[in-house]
């Protein structure tokens, strides 16, 4: 093999881990807005984010609803008015569909659809679907984390649904 071509493959090497490690991030990040959250039980939401990290709500329904947030510690509390222990949801369960994902050098940005199936502590459930528009930066304290660096979500649609709770389940 020649230089050339151990060098482009090494170049895609990086690209296809790069995408990997986004996967990983933003599936931790939706396990982590689960209820009941048990899957990945000790992790925290603060760690998936870059220190200049930026959240927002864009669109009619979610640029009022939750703004514009800067810095892992003013997303965390806004997320966790909605996780327990306060009493928001019973159940709550994100997919993550029509994935994209561009990794250029230190940068990625990566495009979904996201379903967030939502029972509430009231009864009432409803379905939701949003757009979400994420870039990422690669950790500086460890080369196989990429971090979000800002994450912009839009709901395109939501409509209820009939909630069957499992038995013996709490959140």
């Amino acid at each position: 093999m020649t230089d050339k071509i151990i060098e482009s493959l090494q170049a895609r090497l990086r690209v296809l881990e790069a995408q990997n490690a986004v996967r990983k991030t933003i599936a931790r990040y939706m396990a982590l807005c689960d209820v009941p959250a048990r899957a990945l039980e000790g992790e925290s939401l603060t760690a998936l984010f870059s220190d200049d990290a930026v959240w927002e709500g864009i669109g009619p329904q979610y640029a009022d609803k939750f703004g514009r947030l800067a810095g892992p510690n003013a997303i965390v509390a806004m997320l966790q008015r909605y996780l327990p222990p306060t009493p928001h949801f019973a159940t709550n369960v994100h997919f993550l569909t029509s994935e994209h994902i561009e990794v250029n050098g230190d940068t990625a940005k990566g495009r979904w659809i996201m379903l967030q199936a939502s029972g509430y502590v009231d009864a009432h459930a409803e379905l939701i679907s949003a757009r979400l528009d994420v870039d990422f930066t690669p950790s500086p304290h460890d080369e196989d984390v990429w971090l979000i660096r800002h994450f912009r979500t839009e709901r395109l649609f939501d409509a209820p649904w009939q909630l069957n709770p499992a038995r013996g389940v709490r959140a």
